[in-house]
Order: structure tokens, then C-alpha cells, then sequence
């Protein structure tokens, strides 16, 4: 058997570890590794447009998987350009791999050609980022990395010269196991026993619930029904928690609806799980506040704490939920449940008049019957802006469909790399890019990535011809919109242009059957949906302390969303509620 080099001992770990692709661009200093992955059959080369989108593509997989991703960069600008993905992935908590291609290893520090220094440039990135400069640092220096992604959940980025990755590779190389999930978390029984003692003496008990409740929807329920409790969710808690949630309440922040806001400002104990919610404006600062996460470092740095309780969200609640005592009062859960209800109907009248014959079409309009013909176990992949909150709003998790955003780091152009991604782990599953034409456009060129691997994704392209969240943030501050506008080619021809299905809709009644048309599509296809500019969203709850130069008044003519499907649940929980 021929000797391993560096890099083909760099592909055989990468597949031991789960790994099944590789995106990038090729390059010189990458040779070595890609022709490594060509001789491997355990593993696939996806060769896309741009590296942004490679590190989108592993972070779609990673969270749809579960599993380590995998993503590469050649040297200086190649992998340069993998960091804005890199950046979400990490805060998204998506485990990833990235190989960061270096210049010749004697050239390092003498200013070569293409010269960076990605071994410091992604540190803050990322949970580990490291130099393998000598063949004697594998494979140790790549398990390292990798436990480093798959533990602490987030990204681990090898640095590895091409001149090294040709070198031949450790003779006797240690065949050592390597982690490939996580354990579970219990919080210590003084924390547990402090956590009882202030969920019995409090009356009125909200849950506050994030994506580190994912697997918990049945643990959350229990608790809920137990102490009486409504429950609310941060924007990347929904596809975790709304669904056949009868003490639903809506969602808090800035993209909120219903009455999340007053649940957690009213409670005299507000528990918030497995949320790293950013908008500390939301939080209140008058009520007992406990918060009970996987990591410890996340512990406080949005509110202060009565409590900080360190374990995952799951087996925390086991534990909590058989020593708590049983609430009977259920006024202040019927409260919110009632004002939840009545907030969603105030919404939803807006736009129960006329909305299919208005032209340009409301985008509230077009994600409402998007949810509607998706699949029930749809990923759904949304861009940064206006699609957030029509995402946010309009569709419905069930348990089944996922819902993938840049929420957390908040990049434009994400929809359509995350869409890759995700598509490539099950072609058989419906993906959907909610698309803005601000996003799409930024990384347009990765739409030929689904051409040429035929990937099925249905892009439906939001397409107001401006950056809407942006003109909404100028509102805010008082300023006139600017810079804003998209002068946009028909993005429909653009698709048949590059040989996937497209077709464009200018009036509601041609919508829905664009839309079944594009999803019996085999292959990719964009459906370019003309929307109203003018449809806007403001926050449930504004105050002067959270905008600048906004009126209040403004919400009478600043369209501020309706909420779809959800408000059919409100009024089903509203049926528990006794009359008086």
C-alpha cells in the first residue's frame, strides 16, 4: 500500500468524522487535498461560486444533519472569502471544519504573493484555529479540531500550507476515536433545588424559550401544563417550540407579534431556556429572572440573573419538573392567552381586505400561501431583512420542517448558500430559499451551483425592488430612505437564462399556481414574486428608549404584519380559556 501524504490523511480523518462534502473553490495551494477527495469515493467535492457560499452550505448542513461540515478556501483571498459564513456559522452554533489553504511554508512571514495570516484572522470566529505547519502535527492537530467544532458546537478552522499538505504523512499515525456528538448537561442539585423553591413561591411563571429547547418541545409542554405558564420563543426558538404549543404566546423583538412581550414583562419569575435572545431592550429588569443554558459563558451577558443555571434545556426540565409543585391558578396564563389572540386578530384584519387583488402583491399575502402548498417537513432557508419577518410570521413548524436563517449573526445573501447545503443532505426533501432580491443577487451567482449539480431548490424570490429592512431602519431614525433602490433585471429570464425553471408573478391570482407549478419541478427553480415596497414591520412594543424619531402614531400606517396560520392556534387555545 503507497505511503498517505498529508492531505489524503487530512480527507480519511474528515470522513471518519462524518464528513460527506467538501465546498469550496479550487486553488493551487488546495491541489493536493481536492485531488485527495477525487481518489476518495467516501467523499464529494461541491464546487461553488464563491467561498461565502461554501461556509453558508456547511452551516445549512451542519444544523439539518446535526453532524460535523466541512468547507475550504485556497490561499490568501480564497479562503478570505469564507469568513462572513464562518462568522454565522460559529454564532449559529453549526459544527464546521474549515480548511483555510496557506502559501508555501518557507514563504510564510516574507510577504508572497496572496500572503494572510488565516490562523489569526479567524480566531474570533471560530473555537480553534491553528497552523499545521509540520506533517509530525497530524493527525493530532485536525482531531483537536475537530472535537473543538463538534463539542463546543461552532467552527474550527486548519490552516494547512500546500507545499505540507504533499508531504508524506506520519508513518504509524495513532488511529484514535473521535467525538462525534455531545453529552447532556445536569445542573447541580443546589441549582435545581434554589430553581424549585423559586418556581413554587412565584404566582405568575413565564417561559422564554430558544433553539437550545430543540428536542425539548415535550419537556417544555410538561412544565408549562404543570405550573400554569405561558410560553414565548426568541425568532430562532419558533421551529422548536410553536407547534402544538397550547400556552403559546408568540415571539418577543424586534421581528415579535402577540403577547410574548407582556408575558415576560407581567410574570413575577420569568425562566428563559436555551436563548441567547440579543435584545436586552425586550428583557425586563423588575421581575425574578432565571436562565438555564448549555454554556456557561452565555450565563447573564443579557440581564441579570437571579439565577443561572448551567445544563442543556432537556435534561434540566427532567429533573425540575417532578419537584415542582402543581400550579391551579391559571388566570394570568388565560390572560396572555386572551390578549395573545386579540393581538393577532388586530393584525390579521389588515390584510383580510382585498389582499388577493392587490397590486403590487403583499408579501404578507405571498408567505401566507407559501406556507400553505410547502411540504410539512420543508426546510425552510430565509434571508437577512423583510423575509425574517414574513418567515417569522407566516410560517408554521410543525415539528417536522425546519426553519434556517442567518438569525443570529444577522448577513444579508445567506438564503440561497444555506439552501445549498441543506438541499445536498436529502435531495428527495423539499428546500425553499426565501429569497429578498437585495440577497439574492449579493451571491446570485451560486444560483448556477444549483444548475449544475440539479439541485431542486425552489428559490421564491421576494422581490420589492429596494432593501426593505433598511428603509425601515431610516424610518426609525427619522431619516429619508437612501441608497435603498434595486434597478433589477427580470430574475425569472435570469433562471432560464442559466437552464432552471423560472417564471415571475405580478398579481395574486397567479401565485399559488406559480408556486405548485415550481415544486413539481424536478430541478432548481425560482419563482420571482413582484411585492409592495411599502409593506413595513414594527416591533410589537416601541418605545422612545428603542427608536429614534419614530411616532407612535406611526403604526397606523406602517404596516406591522399579520401572523398566518398562528392565529387559528391562538384562537384554538382560547377554547381552554373558561368563561366568566
Amino acid at each position: 500500500m503507497a505511503k498517505q501524504n498529508v492531505a489524503e490523511q487530512f480527507v480519511d480523518i474528515l470522513t471518519r468524522a462524518g464528513v460527506r462534502r467538501l465546498y469550496g473553490v479550487v486553488g493551487d495551494s488546495l491541489n493536493p487535498v481536492v485531488d485527495a477527495v477525487r481518489r476518495n469515493a467516501a467523499i464529494d467535492w461541491i464546487h461553488v461560486r464563491h467561498e461565502e457560499t461554501a461556509a453558508f452550505a456547511a452551516a445549512a448542513e451542519a444544523q439539518v444533519t446535526g453532524k460535523l461540515a466541512a468547507c475550504a478556501g485556497s490561499c490568501g483571498p480564497g479562503n478570505l472569502h469564507l469568513i462572513n459564513g464562518l462568522y454565522d456559522a460559529h454564532r449559529s452554533m453549526a459544527p464546521v471544519l474549515a480548511l483555510a489553504s496557506q502559501i508555501p511554508s518557507h514563504e510564510i512571514g516574507l510577504g508572497y504573493f496572496q500572503e494572510t495570516h488565516p490562523d489569526q484572522l479567524f480566531r474570533e470566529c471560530s473555537h480553534y484555529s491553528e497552523l499545521l505547519s509540520n506533517p509530525k502535527q497530524m493527525p493530532r492537530l485536525l482531531q483537536t479540531a475537530i472535537q473543538n467544532a463538534v463539542g463546543r458546537q461552532g467552527v474550527s478552522v486548519v490552516s494547512l500550507p500546500g507545499d505540507v499538505a504533499d508531504e508524506p504523512a506520519p508513518e504509524k499515525a495513532a488511529e484514535t476515536s473521535l467525538v462525534t456528538s455531545r453529552p447532556t448537561i445536569r445542573p447541580g442539585d443546589d441549582d435545581l433545588d434554589r430553581l424549585v423553591e423559586m418556581v413554587d413561591e412565584a404566582d405568575k411563571v413565564t417561559l422564554f424559550c430558544g433553539s437550545g429547547t430543540a428536542g425539548a418541545h415535550a419537556e417544555v409542554m410538561e412544565f408549562a401544563g404543570k405550573i400554569k405558564s405561558p410560553v414565548g420563543h426568541a425568532l430562532r426558538g419558533k421551529e422548536w417550540i410553536q407547534y402544538d404549543n397550547p400556552y403559546d404566546v408568540g415571539m418577543s423583538g424586534l421581528l415579535g407579534y402577540g403577547a410574548a412581550y407582556e408575558a415576560t414583562h407581567e410574570c413575577e419569575l420569568l425562566i428563559l431556556l436555551g436563548t441567547d435572545f440579543p435584545y436586552n431592550a425586550f428583557l425586563p429588569d423588575d421581575v425574578k429572572i432565571v436562565q438555564v443554558d448549555i454554556r456557561p459563558e452565555r450565563l447573564g451577558r443579557r440581564s441579570r440573573l437571579d439565577l443561572a443555571v448551567w445544563g442543556d434545556v432537556r435534561e434540566t426540565l427532567r429533573c425540575l419538573t417532578p419537584k415542582v409543585r402543581a400550579k391551579t391558578d391559571r388566570r394570568f396564563l388565560d390572560k396572555m392567552l386572551k390578549k395573545h389572540a386579540d393581538a393577532l386578530e388586530g393584525v390579521v384584519k389588515a390584510y383580510t381586505r382585498k389582499v388577493e387583488k392587490h397590486v403590487p402583491i403583499h408579501p404578507e399575502y405571498a408567505a401566507s400561501v407559501l406556507d400553505e402548498l410547502a411540504d410539512d417537513d420543508a426546510v425552510f432557508t430565509v434571508d437577512t431583512g423583510m423575509c425574517n419577518v414574513w418567515a417569522a410570521r407566516y410560517l408554521s413548524p410543525n415539528g417536522r420542517r425546519r426553519i434556517i436563517g442567518s438569525f443570529s449573526h444577522g448577513s444579508m445573501a445567506n438564503a440561497l448558500p444555506h439552501a445549498i447545503g441543506a438541499q445536498f443532505t436529502d435531495r428527495d426533501r423539499q428546500v425553499v430559499a426565501m429569497s429578498g432580491d437585495g440577497g439574492f443577487s449579493m451571491l446570485m451567482g451560486d444560483f448556477l451551483t444549483l444548475v449544475q449539480y440539479d439541485l431542486p431548490v425552489k428559490v421564491v424570490l421576494f422581490n420589492n425592488s429596494s432593501l426593505g429592512m433598511v428603509e425601515l431602519e431610516m424610518l426609525v431614525a427619522g431619516l429619508p430612505s437612501f441608497g435603498t433602490a434595486n434597478h433589477n433585471p427580470d430574475f425569472a429570464a435570469v433562471a432560464r437564462a442559466c437552464g432552471a425553471y423560472g417564471v415571475r408573478v405580478e398579481k395574486p391570482k397567479q401565485l399559488a399556481g406559480a408556486l405548485k407549478d415550481a415544486f413539481k419541478h424536478k430541478g432548481p427553480a425560482l419563482v420571482d414574486v413582484v411585492t409592495d415596497p411599502n409593506a413595513l414591520s414594527i416591533p410589537p412594543k416601541i418605545s422612545a428608549e428603542m427608536v429614534t424619531g419614530f411616532a407612535l402614531s406611526a403604526s397606523k400606517i406602517v404596516l406591522d404584519g399579520g401572523v398566518g396560520r398562528m392565529l387559528q392556534m391562538a384562537r384554538s387555545n382560547l377554547r381552554n380559556v373558561p368563561r366568566p
